[in-house]
């Protein structure tokens, strides 16, 4: 009888929580479960949870506690970066960048924008999912208000030559510069200190922390529109009781990601080609999607001659877990926007899966995939190619 392993590669869709959040938000849920509001001890235990919270991720991105506001997660911290920066700066101008590969969270904010009477520029990307910086820089106009970059793609794992972007971007004096980090906080190094970056939105549950809780970076003197009001929380720009409990998992997750950056990223990066060298030598018309110099935890790869959604499952059958691109697009009806935008063909779409990792998987997890990857993608193909 086969032996079947559970090897978990969707960890872009979202990471089994550690050992140390867990923990932290237990006893935050137990313990320090006053509301953060509250004047008296419990409510103070909490508050003091929040601040050290905020004191933690402020120190990782080389900020000021203060320009962290805690939210959600990525979705809510990208609508109120993107919303909350044009409704508060359109006396300024109405026009916006983004690019045409970015997360649902940040194209569907800017196809509503569209929708009040915004315009948008979308800026293509290469086939290896890079934008071209003299593309940009043609882009910006006197009343371009806000450019929106994600950092790394989350199907594709393209890094975006931020830096660059920022030092052309503040040519600009009324554009502010938003990035979705969350594919790349904890994973690889960001800019010091943020430098030309005024907004960044963040996660905790692609870092080994708890789903439902997310923070934005707002660089000190940038006002924003908050998106709904209330009790005046996260200093007015995100009313509603603090999620304690979540807030402390992800301050524990990114102390924990800070702390092993250096050897998980090199990890991953061994992982990753690992499984695509073996994959490309060993399964015939498999194609690589992205540059070879990607994120290191982020591989697309298509293999020609099967259905991405039906080979995904045949892999499930086996334990394996992987994606056939954004899980927050899984709901929607299409291909992907992120391979369109790249050029590749309809074929490359249809049977592309993306893999991603953790540094806690082994070798042997690898080996056993791209084993099971050589039988069932040869079997399907005697049924697609008939």
């Amino acid at each position: 009888m086969e032996e079947i392993r559970e090897v978990y590669l969707d960890n872009s869709a979202t990471t089994k929580v550690a050992k140390e959040a867990v923990d932290a938000m237990v006893q935050a849920m137990t313990l320090a479960f006053g509301n953060p509001s509250s004047l008296h001890r419990k409510g103070m235990e909490a508050e003091r949870i929040v601040s050290k919270s905020r004191e933690t991720l402020a120190a990782f991105l080389g900020a000021k506690s203060r320009e962290i506001y805690f939210t959600s997660g990525g979705t809510e911290s990208n609508n109120l970066a993107i919303k909350g920066a044009a409704y508060a700066r359109k006396r300024y101008g109405r026009h916006l960048i983004t690019t045409a590969i970015e997360h649902p969270s940040v194209l569907d904010v800017f196809k509503s924008l569209e929708e009040e009477g915004f315009s948008v520029t979308y800026l293509g990307v290469d086939d290896s999912g890079h934008i071209n910086l003299e593309e940009l820089e043609r882009a910006l106009k006197p009343d371009t208000i806000l450019v929106s970059i994600m950092y790394v793609n989350n199907e594709v794992g393209s890094i975006q030559p931020i830096e660059a972007a920022a030092e052309i971007i503040a040519k600009n004096k009324n554009t502010l510069f938003h990035v979705d980090a969350v594919q790349a906080f904890g994973k690889i190094p960001l800019i010091p200190h943020l430098k030309g970056i005024h907004l960044m939105s963040l996660s905790a549950h692609k870092i080994y922390g708890p789903k439902g809780v997310g923070a934005l970076y707002v660089r000190d003197g940038i006002k924003i529109m908050p998106l709904f009001n209330g009790g005046g929380q996260e200093e007015g720009l995100r009313s509603g009781t603090e999620n304690v409990p979540g807030i402390a998992g992800f301050s524990a997750a990114s102390e924990l990601a800070f702390k092993n950056m250096a050897a998980w990223q090199a990890r991953m990066r061994e992982l990753k080609e690992r499984l695509k060298d073996r994959i490309l030598e060993e399964i015939p018309d498999a194609v690589l999607n992205g540059s070879e110099n990607g994120a290191p935890h982020i591989l697309n790869i298509s293999f020609l001659g099967t259905r991405a959604e039906v080979l995904l499952h045949a892999l499930e059958s086996h334990g394996i877990y992987v994606s056939t691109g954004s899980a927050c697009s899984s709901y929607k009806k299409g291909k992907s926007h992120v391979l369109a935008a790249m050029g590749k063909t309809a074929e490359e779409i249809d049977s592309a899966l993306r893999f991603s990792f953790s540094p806690f998987l082994s070798l042997e997890d690898i080996d056993y995939t791209v084993e099971i990857l050589k039988k069932e993608v040869t079997e399907l193909r005697k049924f697609i190619r008939r």
